[in-house]
């Protein structure tokens, strides 16, 4: 792990989370009991279901289907 500090000498943007997930480590009897630290971190890191999630957005835009939005009818000749 790294020394918890980033580049402006400030602590990491994932730092905390990754201390509450140590702390439940040390102190969990299985560590599946850490599991939602676990996925925090790792978002926080990779931003993983955020982008899913952005992508999803995106993709029904261009489907034109996103919420809230009246779909147009189709008019048969």
């Amino acid at each position: 792990m790294s020394s918890g500090f980033g580049i402006g000498g400030k602590p990491g943007r994932c730092y905390p989370i990754w201390m509450d997930f140590s702390a439940c480590m040390s102190e969990a009897d299985n560590p599946k009991q850490c599991k939602d630290f676990r996925d925090d971190y790792l978002e926080c890191l990779h931003h993983r279901k955020e982008f899913a999630r952005l992508n999803a957005v995106y993709r029904s835009e261009i489907r034109g289907d996103h919420l809230g939005q009246d779909q147009p009818q189709q008019q048969h000749q």
